[in-house]
């Protein structure tokens, strides 16, 4: 078989239908540019009718942007990690937590006294 086959020519990913007309007319548009603590600036283009967010993440840095190019955000601040200990010390003092363990410890106690297999 020379020169068959379906192989599919003269068209690229993304080109639509072939003869396909053109898009017509883009919606009237306007640039906003966002401004980061890292002076970074970020030009986005909104429609003109479309309301235009007061922050932008910065495509650079990740921090906040505003259009305000005197006073960009500041970086968010970033909580460090806590364990699930550092949360229920949180909850408890110290005396609640010795009186909860020495509860346990008189139930623990009191199961294996009567035969209880306590793993």
């Amino acid at each position: 078989m020379a020169g068959g086959g379906s192989a599919i020519r003269g068209s690229r990913v993304g080109a639509g239908p072939m003869g396909e007309a053109e898009r017509g007319e883009a919606a009237p548009r306007q640039n906003i540019t966002y401004f980061c603590s890292q002076e970074h600036r970020t030009l986005i283009a909104f429609a003109v009718e479309a309301q235009v967010p007061e922050s932008w993440d910065c495509p650079k840095c990740g921090l906040p942007s505003s259009i305000d190019s005197e006073n960009p955000p500041p970086p968010k601040k970033v909580e460090p990690y806590k364990t699930h200990l550092a949360y229920v010390k949180e909850r408890r003092s110290d005396a609640e937590a010795k009186d909860i363990l020495e509860e346990a410890l008189q139930t623990l106690r009191a199961r294996r006294k009567s035969g209880d297999v306590i793993f």
